[in-house]
């Protein structure tokens, strides 16, 4: 490809945050929908249809031999996204992989690896990093001065946690697909952590679990997490995650520097950034900090349109679009290897923790 070419994007996956990015590749100038890919070829079929794709694939080698595709979006199961993103990329297709992008960091490093050797673009569909509003808290830091206290939280009850509880095995709560509510949930709150702090020099989790329904009594992959709390230990500061699928928080983020504190609000779409100065209170107690100001945020309504064009800038070939991509390849593989980290201390296994 070279720069100003469209980049022609196919789908594989269906559900609700596909049908969301397709609607952000409809307004989109710089790609076009090419088509899907499913083990059902009338599904591909109508759903590439529907969304004014051509073509449709129900062999993944068919894909990854097709000339008239230049990247894929890749919204199966967490368990697949690896060994799909990594047949792709060694095909020479760029990916566009959705959160979480692997199972464990292992197989993530594979995957970029693989698109180093061959020259094309791996990144992980995480929204929220790519938004103005969470540059606008990028921008925001130096403000603050030296950091020492950050706190982020992100948890909204499932209407999927009663069929759980029910006895239903779900694709998001199992092990098996690299399910929980640290995949599904908890990386919205490591990887903007990860961009904002990078890698911790300690990491300390407590998950609330739960069994996982028809898993035999002796399988390691019986343990699935609902919610959790993440410490995280730099040395100079301490960040707190939260995260779950069974309550829900109404806490704004806050990151307390020693010159200022930067409160604002949704994790996954920034805005409402506030910051506010600290006062010299002396021996005066029950003052709450000094001067506030607000920092103006405009996030586009389907915020998918600022990953979908951070990458297809890559995969077009622009060296500041791609220099971007690299970061942001070591954004996820820092986040896993907390999540690695973190499922470790709580005995959550996924069948990818066994393999070579």
């Amino acid at each position: 490809m070279t720069q100003g070419q469209k980049v022609r994007i196919a789908t594989i996956g269906t559900s609700g945050i596909a049908q969301r990015f397709l609607d952000a590749l409809a307004g989109f100038e710089g790609a076009s929908y090419a088509g899907a890919y499913s083990r059902d070829i009338s599904r591909a079929r109508a759903f590439a249809h529907e969304h004014g794709g051509e073509l449709a694939f129900d062999s993944l080698d068919e894909l990854c031999a097709c000339p008239d595709v230049d990247a894929v979006y890749i919204s199966s199961p967490n368990a697949v996204h690896a060994p799909q993103a990594l047949a792709l990329v060694r095909a020479g297709k760029h990916v566009l992989v959705e959160k979480t992008f692997a199972s464990n960091a292992r197989e993530a490093k594979r995957v970029f690896d693989a698109a180093a050797e061959q020259g094309v673009v791996a990144m992980e569909a995480m929204r929220s990093i790519h938004t103005p509003g969470f540059r606008a808290v990028v921008e925001t830091l130096p403000q603050l001065g030296d950091v020492r206290l950050a706190q982020m939280g992100f948890s909204k009850v499932t209407s999927r946690i009663s069929r759980l509880r029910a006895g239903e095995r779900l694709n998001v709560f199992d092990p098996r697909l690299a399910g929980g509510s640290l995949m599904d949930i908890g990386v919205y709150c490591v990887e903007p952590a990860m961009a904002l702090f990078e890698r911790p020099t300690s990491v300390n989790a407590s998950l609330v679990l739960t069994e996982v329904p028809g898993e035999p009594v002796d399988s390691p992959y019986r343990k699935v997490d609902l919610a959790g709390a993440i410490l995280l230990g730099y040395g100079d500061k301490v960040v707190t995650l939260s995260f779950g699928k069974v309550s829900d928080d109404l806490a704004p983020c806050q990151v307390e520097g020693e010159h200022a504190t930067l409160i604002y609000q949704d994790i996954t779409k920034p805005h409402g950034l506030r910051v506010v100065e600290h006062v010299d209170r002396g021996m005066t107690w029950g003052t709450v900090g000094g001067t506030e100001r607000t920092v103006r945020v405009e996030n586009p309504e389907n915020d998918m349109v600022c990953e979908l064009a951070d990458f297809c800038e890559a995969a077009s070939g622009d060296a500041v679009a791609i220099e971007h991509a690299n970061m942001w390849a070591d954004v996820t593989l820092a986040s896993l290897e907390v999540m690695d980290k973190v499922r470790a201390q709580a005995g959550v296994r996924f069948p990818a923790d066994d393999e070579g």
